[in-house]
């Protein structure tokens, strides 16, 4: 098996009746494990998906359908470990970002070890995102597919259609279960086992079928009643109390500031619901956080220690954000959005680009791993690192340029949601209005950066104060 690539991603799920629209939303962070990994934002068309499936890392074969689907997705430029396809919505609506990497521990591993030549992160989305008529499917899906060939890694999975999300976790080599996230309620998930207080009779969750004989049979559940996830296939690590849990405790302090929570404790509550109705724009500034507003802040002023001692979520090592929204109260044709920024998530704005498409904006799709600044990856990079240099001089700047984008996108596309009636080919006006807004996109995000380049000259440190 070619040497495994690592990701470590957040994600955070939100409920048709805790959204401020009515809308499902799954999103994620998509971080890597090296700072720049170029990414492409792409429609794959049934004729472009494969038929006889072959992954990269594994080298595991899979035979697929006939009558695959259309679907966006976000494959990596650099196909050297595979095509890594991140998020997607297909054309029936229905969505999944794949994976948050999640943890494990020996007690499972000995009974139900990991497949070398199972499936992995690079392949989920091309196996299951084609072929799914609503989240439930995907959950039942995916299923099959670890069963028959397994897994050589723990991963969490989200799917969701316009009335549900349901969030899968990989257990073991071949084993998983699957919980329908409330519609009321909101998760944020790190990269540790999330599904904590597990119901096996729940019309709310799936399983593999033998999972809580396997559990039982081979003393695997810790707690004197019930079954927690968490507990029995978790990891509760010293290194989850720095590096994942925080996390969690800072997106449910965002939502739930009325709780006061340990960002250490290893049990910190699976499903949430907020004290507010859940926004776009809430989701994505959790998924850019750095603590802001704690001692935990690494562009804070406590002592470095201190600002360092805990892994945020907004992080350089962000190469996407995609918030992947179906919503209630529009035609089918318009309901999905693929909400898409690219890397550190500290100086961007995300887009909505309108799922129902056959190609997207060349800006978004055709980075290359050379630096280029006419495409949105670098150019979004390129002002994450100077903004990084100087974070509250810049920081003004961002608020301002992320006000105004912000309110501009909603605007074009509150126009295109009005417009559609009048048009006759929906498919092509969506193109049409994506190309606008990706457009509206690169043209505010060059003229962040040209702000921030012509301001912090002035700030250089190679300067001297008296004049020729």
């Amino acid at each position: 098996m070619k040497k495994r690539v690592h990701g470590s991603c957040t994600s955070i799920l939100v409920g048709k009746k805790a959204s401020i629209d009515g809308s499902t939303m799954i999103s994620r962070n998509d971080d890597g494990h090296e700072a720049l990994d170029p990414q492409r934002f792409v429609v794959v068309q049934p004729e472009d998906q494969p038929r006889n499936y072959q992954a990269v890392i594994s080298g595991v074969k899979v035979e697929l359908p006939d009558n695959p689907m259309r679907y966006t997705s976000i494959p990596n430029s650099l196909l050297t470990n595979g095509i890594w396809p991140a998020a997607g919505i297909n054309s029936d609506n229905v969505t999944m970002s794949a994976t948050e990497t999640i943890t494990t521990n020996p007690r499972i591993q000995g009974i139900d070890p990991y497949v070398a030549g199972g499936i992995g992160e690079e392949d989920l989305v091309t196996l299951v995102l084609p072929y799914i008529h609503s989240a439930k499917e995907g959950v039942e899906r995916l299923g099959d597919l670890l069963l028959t060939h397994g897994t050589y890694e723990p991963n969490g999975i989200a799917f969701s259609d316009n009335d549900s999300i349901w969030w899968l976790e990989t257990i073991g080599g071949h084993h998983w279960a699957a919980v329908r996230i409330p519609d009321d309620a909101y998760v944020v998930a790190p990269n540790r086992r999330n599904i904590d207080t597990f119901d096996f009779d729940s019309e709310d969750t799936l399983c593999s079928e033998d999972l809580q004989v396997l559990i039982d049979n081979n003393h695997l559940n810790p707690d004197f009643d019930g079954y927690n996830l968490r507990h029995i296939f978790g990891s509760a690590s010293i290194k989850d109390t720095v590096y994942n849990n925080p996390r969690t405790w800072y997106g449910q302090q965002f939502f739930n500031p009325e709780i006061t929570q340990d960002p250490m404790d290893q049990d910190l509550p699976f499903i949430r619901r907020a004290n507010r109705k859940i926004s776009i724009e809430d989701v994505k500034f959790v998924l850019s956080t750095h603590f802001e507003n704690t001692d935990y802040d690494p562009y804070g002023s406590a002592p470095e220690d201190i600002k360092t001692r805990f892994r945020p979520i907004g992080i350089n090592r962000n190469h996407n954000v995609h918030l992947l929204q179906v919503r209630n109260d529009v035609p089918d044709e318009i309901a999905g959005i693929h909400w898409l920024a690219y890397g550190a998530n500290t100086f961007n704005t995300i887009v909505p680009f309108y799922a129902n498409v056959n190609d997207t904006p060349d800006s978004y799709k055709n980075a290359t791993g050379e630096f280029d600044l006419n495409n949105m990856y670098w150019l979004s990079c390129t002002t994450a690192l100077l903004g990084d240099t100087n974070y509250d001089f810049y920081v003004d700047m961002r608020n301002t340029f992320e006000l105004e984008a912000m309110s501009a996108y909603h605007a074009i596309q509150n126009a295109a949601d009005k417009a559609l009636p009048t048009k006759s080919n929906a498919t092509k006006f969506l193109e049409e209005i994506n190309a606008k807004l990706a457009k509206e996109s690169l043209k505010r995000q060059t003229q962040l950066l040209g702000e921030m380049v012509i301001s912090g000259s002035e700030q250089m440190k190679l300067r001297y104060n008296l004049n020729d």
